[in-house]
């Protein structure tokens, strides 16, 4: 049966997925917005340290006082949902252990605060869906591998470009085409250096949270989500950080191929991003041996190749998350996970750092982060970009110089560092 008529089936017998959110910004608040439209799933609860920003939404969507109830008790917080009242809290894990809530989406974009949320959920027999892909590249191995031992589904959304990537990679690879290169527009340059004071008018002019602007900026968000695609598929960056070309749609088959076919790519295989003009826009460069198949992609005008372009003209980022919501929910489906360690994130100094110094965090003034392989992350003794905030500047590290286990040392009482000290030695016993 299609998706949309389980929806309407459940709307029909008034039993919507009962979907808990964590985090209320930009992203959760439009998640909440577009469940409240759809059929057979419903927002009713929602965690955020401010909680007037789930108030507002809620009364944006035309609920009264009386059809919320604030509170951090888990008792209370289940007589509400029981009596069909929504849900706002403070306590984040409250929503992992409340009767009445199905299905978490986490949409922090913190590392520390999405490893809980997604730890205690599977410990809890829910699903979770996570618009936050800094955590999933830092120890979402070991979160699915978790999931899968409860029975439950952990997975990133659609909607953020790693998913979207999927999708077309495994069209793809279905139908036996080789992927050469998967990967997404991005929309400007990289500045590494950007911080928050630097993007604080753009940010201003475009109603965002300036450090997520730096992180959009000083290419984070870009290295997380080519990490993803990478942890995902077995792709990898063809270099440190990727190429970054400024390569327009028409160009991507000529740019993003391999060296002795024009292109810049040294190997097949690779994750890449492009400044030309792709943003908003994902795609996947595919080829075959077969003259009969060439032959007819040319028939259906997708050009002489050898190599061939699919797009996807847009990712619709939270407006999309409830797709993976009701498939993880009806389906028990994931969206995309990190199958295997491919690909590491990196922190790397955005300015000269000193001994005895407390780094900030992602999309800050203190680091920014780069993409590599692994195995050459390993090598390098490179710190995990979501094991970086709150960690302690052990030598003077240079400006752009990267954050190692011998100039730096995470926080080890963190969750997410707790995390990964699981995830690194389930990965040794492989």
């Amino acid at each position: 049966m299609e998706l949309y008529e389980h929806l309407k089936r459940l709307e029909a017998a008034n039993d919507p997925i009962a979907v808990g959110l964590v985090g209320c910004g930009q992203m959760g608040s439009g998640f909440v917005h577009m469940t409240g439209q759809m059929p057979g799933m419903k927002t009713v609860a929602i965690a955020d340290i401010d909680v007037s920003r789930p108030m507002q939404t809620y009364e944006a969507m035309g609920l009264s006082p009386d059809d919320v109830c604030v509170t951090n008790d888990e008792h209370e917080a289940a007589d509400a949902l029981a009596q069909g009242k929504v849900l706002v809290t403070e306590d984040a894990l409250l929503l992992t252990r409340v009767d009445g809530v199905d299905i978490l989406v986490e949409a922090t974009g913190s590392t520390e605060v999405g490893a809980k949320v997604a730890w205690h959920s599977i410990m809890n027999e829910k699903h979770v869906v996570m618009l936050n892909v800094e955590t999933d590249v830092t120890v979402g191995v070991y979160l699915h591998e978790l999931a899968k031992k409860v029975g439950v589904v952990y997975t990133v959304a659609s909607g953020d470009e790693p998913g979207e990537c999927k999708k077309l990679y495994d069209f793809s690879a279905s139908l036996g085409f080789e992927v050469v290169c998967l990967g997404k527009g991005k929309n400007n340059p990289i500045d590494y250096h950007a911080t928050p004071a630097s993007c604080g008018a753009e940010a201003l002019s475009k109603g965002m949270n300036p450090k997520m602007l730096a992180a959009f900026k000083d290419g984070s968000k870009t290295m997380v989500e080519l990490a993803a695609m990478s942890n995902a598929t077995g792709l990898v960056a063809d270099v440190p950080g990727a190429h970054g070309p400024k390569a327009d749609l028409d160009e991507l088959t000529k740019v993003l191929v391999p060296v002795e076919d024009g292109g810049i790519l040294s190997r097949r295989g690779c994750v890449e991003y492009t400044t030309g003009k792709v943003a908003p826009g994902v795609f996947a460069i595919i080829t075959t041996d077969d003259p009969a198949i060439r032959a007819e992609m040319e028939f259906v005008s997708m050009g002489p190749g050898p190599y061939y372009r699919l797009y996807r003209p847009y990712h619709l980022t939270s407006i999309e998350t409830p797709l993976s919501v009701a498939e993880a929910a009806i389906y028990g489906e994931v969206t995309l996970v990190s199958e295997q360690m491919v690909a590491e994130v990196v922190a790397i100094a955005k300015r000269d750092l000193e001994p005895g110094q407390v780094v900030d965090t992602i999309g800050g003034y203190d680091f920014y982060n780069r993409l590599y392989k692994y195995e050459e992350a390993e090598a390098a003794r490179g710190i995990p970009m979501g094991l970086t905030p709150g960690g302690t500047v052990l030598k003077p590290i240079k400006k752009d110089e990267m954050l190692t286990y011998d100039n730096f040392v995470p926080d080890s009482t963190r969750f997410a560092y707790k995390l990964r000290q699981l995830q690194d030695a389930m990965l040794a016993q492989r």
